[in-house]
């Protein structure tokens, strides 16, 4: 398998499969660059694939030299703290999943955690918003590129969306494996038409 020079980048808002494909690009090849800090539970069995460092992007970016050749999963509101006047060079993954859907499964994770769920009407107002501005910044970055990604797809055409994800990625990923870590079971919130 070709070296990666890139840094592979999973992104999206919360709950909108980013763990999943963080899993799925493991399974295909792409070592996931984790630190297993937080650990899996009924919102996420298979875990999180999170990296405690992403969270101090604004001042410090110190890691992301080990970064290249693996996948991280960064959240939409961090990508814009990416440097962007180095030679680093990015291929991210971002997911896209019915707002409807978005809510519904953060608004179950944080009951199951007992913590205080945040108001569904304010969210409903700041994430597009947030997933427009997050879009325009990576379609003005000469050393980005990126695949926008429906989380449906994932379990409604799951062979194609592999396809396409692994050309994306170079061609060279195991798409049997990333095949056999979709779940349909794990996809609990779907939008009313899905049902």
């Amino acid at each position: 398998m070709k070296t990666r020079d890139y840094i592979t980048i999973v992104s999206g808002l919360p709950r909108s499969g980013t763990s999943l494909m963080m899993q799925m690009l493991e399974a295909g090849g792409i070592p996931p660059l984790t630190d297993g800090a937080r650990p899996a539970d009924e919102s996420n069995p298979r875990g999180y694939f999170e990296f405690d460092p992403v969270k101090r992007l604004r001042s410090d970016h110190s890691w992301l030299e080990q970064a290249r050749g693996h996948a991280v999963k960064i959240i939409h509101l961090l990508l814009r703290e990416l440097p962007t006047d180095r030679r680093l060079r990015y291929r991210a993954i971002f997911m896209r999943r019915p707002l409807e859907e978005v809510l519904a499964s953060q608004r179950v994770m944080l009951e199951r955690q007992g913590k205080p769920t945040v108001d569904d009407a304010l969210l409903a107002k700041a994430y597009p918003a947030q997933v427009q501005q997050a879009e325009q910044w990576l379609a003005a970055q000469p050393n980005f590129s990126v695949l926008y990604l429906e989380h449906h797809a994932l379990f409604e055409s799951p062979q194609p969306t592999i396809a396409k994800v692994n050309e994306f990625l170079g061609g060279e990923l195991d798409a049997g494996a990333m095949l056999g870590v979709i779940e349909p079971a794990l996809y609990r919130q779907r939008a009313p038409d899905d049902k």
